[in-house]
């Protein structure tokens, strides 16, 4: 089973892109995906922060609307919020489009709204991007409320309460730690690297690897370039890919870590994976690398929906 913890794919449909057709652009279309045997992904909600919070919610709803169009139009897809749902869907031959939500502005500073996206089929709050939010200090500013804001740490009761995952991407440091403290839930990080192979600010320090770990939760290795070495000479690839995926389940143990592409959301690929339909190849190569077939399972998939069903578990 291949599940990919985040892809950028709903901004794309706002620009107009078919992804009932094999694009010659891009990295994510249902062609595309059935070629490289992916049974899903989470389609990333993503709003840039400078996004005024009225039309912060208004994007939102678009592209979950442009999503749902897309799905209707293929006919073989489906808006899928459970592991269950998931496993259905895989053997009726229907790939499942998860709703993530990255960065929280949307909700404005609503637990109302929160629920109502919760009910649209949200399944993670990615709580920042690359601005500090009325959630959240992020990665990227850092400098507003020295990590969760009261109401961030209302939000992340509830996001508990409703079963929702709490993914730290593009969050600061603090308000990582704060998040691992407050969550009684599993926390994620969708789509992040190792900060001991490549010391960029999004990417997560052993330490952090290690208290993911203490949570049960996940960390997906995203395939950007710039985040798997701090020099991109020669162009980082596959093995580089790999690298991190090793680092983490040296450190937080395999049943820990997956695959967070950030296809759609990175301008550049890694060598060797142009676009989701090359994956197998980042897999052939694992198992090269020594991994059984039942662990590149794990990785490839089955590590997300298991902590999508702890998530689930602590709900209510």
């Amino acid at each position: 089973m291949i599940y990919d913890s985040h892809v950028d794919t709903p901004s794309e449909l706002l620009r107009s892109r078919d992804i009932g057709i094999d694009n010659s652009n891009g990295h994510v279309d249902f062609p595309k995906l059935r070629r490289g045997g992916v049974d899903g992904s989470f389609f990333a909600l993503y709003t840039p922060a400078e996004t005024a919070p009225d039309a912060a919610t208004v994007h939102a709803l678009e592209m979950i609307a442009a999503v749902q169009d897309a799905i209707e139009k293929d006919g073989k897809a489906a808006i899928t919020v459970s592991p269950e749902q998931a496993e259905t869907n895989r053997k009726n031959g229907v790939f499942s489009v998860f709703l993530g939500m990255e960065n929280g502005s949307p909700i404005q500073e609503s637990l109302s709204l929160l629920r109502q996206f919760h009910r649209l089929g949200v399944r993670y709050l990615t709580l920042t991007h690359n601005g500090d939010n009325a959630i959240a200090d992020s990665a990227a500013e850092a400098k507003t409320w020295g990590g969760l804001s009261p109401f961030g740490r209302e939000v992340v009761r509830e996001m508990n309460r409703l079963g929702m995952m709490v993914d730290v991407s593009h969050c600061s440091d603090a308000t990582f730690y704060d998040c691992i403290k407050y969550s009684k839930a599993p926390v994620i990080a969708t789509h992040s690297c190792c900060r001991a192979l490549c010391g960029h600010r999004r990417n997560l320090s052993d330490y952090m690897l290690r208290a993911i770990s203490d949570v049960d939760g996940y960390v997906g290795i995203n395939f950007y370039p710039f985040f798997l070495t701090d020099d991109a000479r020669p162009f980082p690839g596959i093995r580089e890919i790999i690298d991190h995926i090793d680092h983490a389940v040296d450190i937080c143990g395999i049943d820990h870590v997956g695959i967070g592409s950030d296809f759609d959301g990175i301008e550049v690929t890694p060598t060797g994976l142009d676009d989701v339909s090359f994956m197998p190849r980042l897999f052939e190569e694992m198992k090269l690398r020594g991994y059984t077939g039942e662990q590149v399972d794990m990785i490839s998939g089955k590590n997300l929906m298991d902590v999508l069903a702890r998530v689930e578990s602590v709900a209510g």
